[in-house]
């Protein structure tokens, strides 16, 4: 028998821990509930915003910033866009994967598989416990199974794009002691599919409670897993379905997509939820992120990591049409402060820039939201290690501290900020990417000018303290008809790296372009002049597309069932 610990719930953030120990099999602790006394409605709704509180990557016994919802180390940092950050002596078991020389050891990745697999699990109990229970209607049972085996394929989607062979774990199969025993010799993608067409045929268009997957949700993902595939042309109706359904849009300011105060807007499709000052002690907040902020001196109070590469800062500039340089974008750095004190004379880049850049880096004498100017080296912990940059898109307003960070927390970095899974302008974007492959290519055009007149408005970027425009803003539209499949295809995937950077997308977009090696090898060939840890650092092809699958997992499932990835 399985027994359920139900913490305080509280919205769709409540927290519900399980236990699969011999120990609790024998007898029921005080304050748990058996899975018969769950085997209804109410019981079955808190397994599911157990199994939606996941999302964040934050609850498991084993989870933590290894697991973070954001991708940061696996989708950011290992896509170019970050260094680790911090000192080379933090967090060590980062420093191998950002070089992509990880072993199967390596404990982030036991963090991270197993906080997915725990998830899993959460959405298994939900469907296997709802069939028992009497008193749910047709159309609750619908929508409840519909959540359920959306979140199941978004958990499997996680762990197909980590480790591409992974196991698919569904309510028929039995847990000993919290072990399952399944190989992964198939291919899981069929069966993310089929929970995410069920989920779309199934839930509502819209739920009272904006936190919960519905069909266009559901519909996003299936787009989302026939890309990752190279199903351009299976994607692209179901695109241009989300698009044509008006429930979705572009918010006005491009900043106002990571403002606390703006969270849950139209152009958020899905997002991870977070909530603070709610007497979870902040384990509600963005726990995964925590780590992500300047040194000291500013928000966050900790701890330096999540700092965003030379390389990413490059790919801002703009030529005098406000156009990105596609080709030569990393030939001249943007100027910086590294080696600087911030008592130094400093005047920064004075060259023409992408808006979008002081929305999604922290540098040196430009307005970091309302903290005032960044002050470069006094909230950096070691710039020789992780250069003169800090991470934004993540950040609290100074006006926000203790009412949308956590007061009770050991440092103000867990905030109330969702991590946006699905933004409108993805969608936007992979609709991009469909018309080119399937000969349509100046609508491709058309749906990059949306996101890129979004980033145009004025009014929308950042100021000094006098109202003035904090850098020298540019940016401009494609004015000149695409007929060349390949500039489209490059436009595209540059419009990709300016709009969604530091969201934890690059390094997956990398692989599913099959271009990764290419990419992280150029990008290693520059960055190592600037950062002495890369010095040996290289992408194999054939072998670091994906992660190794933890060894401790391996041995745990026994029986050979689980196969090491090539190469590890």
């Amino acid at each position: 028998m399985r027994y359920y610990k139900i913490l305080l719930i509280l919205g769709l953030v409540g927290i519900i821990t399980y236990s699969c120990k011999k120990s609790f099999l024998d007898k029921a602790p005080l304050g748990v509930l058996s899975e018969e006394t769950l085997s209804n409605k109410n019981g079955v709704e808190a397994l599911l915003i157990g199994a939606y509180s996941l999302l964040d990557g934050f609850g498991s016994n084993n989870s933590s910033w290894a697991s973070a919802g954001s991708n940061w180390v696996y989708g950011s940092m290992c896509g170019s866009e970050a260094y680790k950050g911090s000192d080379a002596g933090d967090q060590p078991d980062a420093n191998p994967i950002e070089i992509f020389s990880p072993t199967a050891a390596n404990g982030y990745f036991v963090t991270k598989w197993s906080t997915v697999y725990d998830a899993v699990g959460r959405t298994n109990d939900v469907l296997r416990i709802a069939a028992k229970a009497t008193d749910i209607d047709a159309d609750n049972m619908k929508r409840i199974t519909g959540e359920a085996r959306f979140l199941r394929a978004f958990y499997h989607m996680e762990a197909k794009k980590m480790w591409n062979k992974v196991p698919f774990v569904d309510e028929t199969v039995t847990y000993n002691a919290g072990n399952f025993h399944i190989g992964n010799d198939a291919d899981i993608w069929p069966n993310i599919e089929a929970d995410l067409q069920y989920a779309i045929d199934n839930l509502p268009e819209s739920q009272d409670e904006v936190a919960r997957t519905n069909k266009w949700v559901a519909t996003g993902f299936l787009a989302k897993a026939k890309m990752y595939q190279g199903d351009y042309a299976g994607a692209k109706p179901l695109l241009d379905a989300i698009i044509a359904s008006g429930k979705y849009g572009l918010q006005a300011s491009f900043g106002d997509n990571f403002n606390i105060e703006r969270k849950n807007s139209k152009e958020s499709i899905f997002a991870a939820q977070s909530s603070v000052n709610d007497g979870s002690n902040g384990n509600n907040g963005n726990w995964g992120d925590v780590l992500n902020f300047p040194y000291s001196g500013g928000p966050g109070g900790c701890c330096g990591f999540f700092q965003p590469s030379q390389y990413l800062v490059n790919h801002f500039r703009v030529d005098a049409n406000g156009l990105p340089f596609l080709d030569t974008y990393n030939a001249t750095d943007v100027k910086n402060d590294q080696g600087l004190k911030s008592g130094d004379p400093f005047t920064p880049e004075t060259a023409n820039l992408d808006p979008r850049l002081d929305w999604t880096v922290g540098r040196r004498g430009i307005p970091y939201l309302d903290w005032g100017n960044h002050p470069g080296n006094d909230w950096i912990r070691d710039q020789g290690n992780g250069g003169p940059y800090t991470p934004k898109k993540n950040v609290y307003y100074k006006a926000q501290e203790g009412k949308k960070t956590d007061a009770s927390f050991w440092t103000s970095g867990v905030t109330a900020n969702n991590i946006n899974l699905m933004r409108y302008a993805d969608v936007l974007l992979w609709a991009a990417e469909c018309e080119i492959e399937v000969g349509t290519i100046d609508k491709a055009r058309e749906y990059v000018n949306l996101v890129r007149q979004r980033a145009a408005d004025p009014a929308t970027w950042v100021k000094t303290a006098g109202g003035a425009n904090a850098a020298n803003y540019k940016i401009g539209l494609y004015t000149a008809v695409w007929t060349d499949p390949v500039f489209a295809k490059k436009a595209v995937r540059f419009e990709r790296t300016l709009e969604l950077a530091m969201e934890g997308h690059r390094f997956f977009d990398l692989v599913r372009w099959g271009i990764a090696d290419t990419e992280i090898n150029a990008y290693f060939a520059k960055e190592k002049n600037l950062r002495s840890y890369m010095k040996n650092a290289v992408f194999t092809k054939g072998k670091n597309e994906y992660y190794p699958i933890p060894q401790d997992e391996i041995d745990r499932v026994g029986g050979g069932l689980l196969k090491q990835n090539p190469g590890y």
